[in-house]
């Protein structure tokens, strides 16, 4: 970690030397600036927020103590100072500790000497910025709490409304974007979606409801012009057509009012299911109005795939199929109402393959993942997909088992014919015998 470092001297051989002769890369700094007085260095410093400044103390215009004294007056951020003075002008180096400076040079410089003063400020600046990124994980962590309160619609404390009522100044508008993910996605998403929103101040990532992310972010102007939905969009475009569900709320004009954002995104994520691919973002004002409907009339329809499924008949299982997804499509079913009808009969039809000899239900229900189905990032499409598959595959197997059944009858009518050929055999006693056979 490289710290920034401004030089400010009246004296251009001065800072030259100073330039050349210390090996700033080396200690651990890099020169992001130099001027040439303290007026000048005021505004250095407010463009280019250097972590230390290093400044003579007799400079026309204004002095560096001056400059240091107006800095310090002003209540900016924290800038670390070095004062640079020759043996007559002692005096004003003493007095520069008034304003909190704990290091000075003496001119003229000697390079040895610096480096070894500059290795120990650079150790002071690594403790100060350790202790600044705690404190701000500390603000930052307390302030995701509050959030979580709000998204939930829980009550703040008066003091925690104060803070979030000074963190909403800072933009016009607050909306939160849900993802939903997959748990084995969980994880990566959730470290690309802090590597992304990082340095936006505007944008906090929290844990929702199991299986959900929330990025509250805020904008000024139009929403989807911003560097949020520019941050948002970038996240969207990274995971293209993997399973993940991503849908934007009603924005709000206070982060008080964020639970109106984060009921109206839910809804947006469930507008999803219905998408034939995982590609665009669902946005809740272009579904605001209409509504899921919650049939369960449907269950007819199951009733007739699992006939179809009991007949070992394809052509009637796909068809039935095929007419259950039309059915939920038209007439927008609740999704979580279509994945409880599908996963009852998904049972179901597990259940047939008790007939089949080294099958087991459990076999066929973890294959297709029906216990996951509840809480998975599953379109529609992706829904009757398991159903057709998991459908076919326990046909195919129940018309394997009636066939293997039949050959074995047969071997034993066969059999027995060999056995009984003198006897005279007719087919009425053939059937007498196999009845007999197959009862005991």
């Amino acid at each position: 970690m490289a710290f920034k470092v401004l030089l400010i001297d009246d004296e251009p051989g001065a800072l030259e030397g100073m330039e050349m002769w210390v090996p700033w890369e080396e200690i651990g700094f890099e020169i992001c600036g130099t001027c040439d007085n303290g007026m000048k260095g005021l505004e250095k410093i407010r463009e280019l927020k250097p972590d230390l400044v290093i400044t003579d103390v007799n400079m026309p215009i204004m002095s560096g103590l001056e400059m240091i004294r107006a800095w310090r007056e002003q209540g900016k951020s924290e800038v670390s100072f070095v004062v640079v003075s020759g043996y007559s002008e002692f005096e004003y180096a003493q007095k520069a500790m008034q304003y909190g400076v704990h290091h000075y040079f003496l001119k003229p410089l000697i390079a040895e000497e610096a480096e070894k003063e500059l290795y120990d400020i650079r150790a002071e600046l690594m403790r100060r910025s350790k202790r600044q990124h705690l404190e701000r994980l500390a603000d930052y962590e307390e302030t995701i709490t509050m959030l979580k309160k709000l998204m939930m619609v829980q009550p703040l404390e008066e003091g925690e409304q104060v803070m979030i009522r000074g963190i909403s100044a800072l933009q016009e508008h607050w909306n939160i974007c849900l993802l939903q993910v997959d748990a084995p996605l969980l994880t990566e998403l959730r470290e690309k979606v802090l590597s992304v929103i990082s340095a936006t101040s505007s944008m906090f990532l929290i844990e929702a409801d199991q299986g959900y992310l929330a990025i509250i972010y805020g904008f000024t102007g139009d929403e989807f012009e911003s560097n949020s939905w520019c941050k948002i969009k970038e996240i969207a475009e990274t995971y293209k057509g993997q399973r993940i569900f991503i849908g934007a709320g009603l924005s709000q004009s206070s982060l008080l009012e964020i639970g109106r954002s984060y009921c109206t995104a839910k809804s947006a994520v469930k507008y999803k299911f219905y998408d034939l691919n995982y590609d665009s973002l669902a946005l809740y004002r272009d579904n605001e109005g209409k509504q899921f409907s919650h049939p369960y009339d449907q269950l007819q329809l199951m009733d007739t795939i699992l006939r179809a499924v009991e007949i070992m008949d394809q052509d009637e299982f796909i068809g039935a199929v095929n007419r259950s997804q039309e059915a939920f499509l038209s007439s927008s079913t609740e999704p979580d109402i279509v994945k409880k009808i599908v996963v009852h009969t998904m049972y179901r039809i597990a259940e047939l393959t008790s007939i089949v000899k080294d099958t087991s239900e459990e076999a066929i229900l973890e294959k297709y993942g029906v216990y996951e189905i509840a809480g998975s990032v599953l379109n529609l499409d992706q829904l009757i997909g398991r159903l057709r598959a998991s459908g076919m595959e326990v046909i195919d197997l129940l018309l394997k088992e009636q066939s293997q059944r039949a050959q074995g009858v047969i071997f034993e009518i066969n059999q027995y014919i060999q056995e009984h050929y003198r006897e005279g055999l007719t087919i009425k006693k053939l059937a007498e015998v196999f009845f007999f056979i197959r009862s005991i």
